[in-house]
């Protein structure tokens, strides 16, 4: 029934589209979003999670899923990260693939709804450590498109696995244009 008005209120009264596929054996992988500009690109992600049926998840710091708040956030897909004394947030993260059968994590690499001009590297070297893909996806307001990219398993090259990464968000406009992320040509 969700999946139902999701549907209806995204294609219907939106006039969104959503093209590609995340095929189902990619149980783990890091979904990057680009570009990041406005807190509307959360309600994207949402209806494009329930439309799709894909899992689709998040971290947080452990403390925000205490009560009253922490069973909707693991519902909205969310996972506590428990940060040992000294272990960075990519080995941190790393576990929480390792202690799940199915983690898609959704992360920005701009890191800011702001404009940027290169991308923070976390999100690589939680590919990296995870030894999962990287799965692009632009949500392109210039056309009211959410494009799933195919997955990509990045190599270790971080220089060329951006440049590849990037490409696919050539011409792609946020919410907010002017501080859509741009690729060098």
């Amino acid at each position: 029934m969700k999946q139902k008005i999701y549907t209806f209120i995204f294609f219907r009264l939106m006039g969104w589209k959503i093209t590609g596929t995340v095929p189902t054996d990619i149980k783990k992988c890091v979904m990057i979003v680009v570009p990041h500009t406005s807190w509307h690109d959360f309600y994207l992600g949402i209806f494009t999670r329930g439309i799709t049926g894909l899992e689709i998840n998040w971290v947080g710091k452990k403390e925000l899923f205490k009560f009253p708040f922490g069973a909707y956030f693991k519902w909205m897909g969310g996972a506590p990260l428990d940060r040992q004394k000294n272990e960075n947030k990519v080995d941190a993260i790393a576990k929480v693939f390792e202690s799940n059968e199915v983690f898609r994590l959704a992360i920005a690499p701009e890191g800011t709804r702001k404009k940027v001009t290169e991308w923070k590297t976390g999100f690589y070297y939680i590919a990296l450590k995870a030894n999962v893909p990287i799965v692009p996806v632009a949500f392109n307001w210039g056309k009211k498109e959410v494009r799933l990219f195919d997955a990509f398993q990045p190599t270790g090259n971080k220089d060329a696995d951006f440049k590849i990464l990037q490409s696919n968000f050539k011409g792609v406009l946020g919410k907010v244009p002017q501080n859509s992320f741009e690729p060098e040509a």
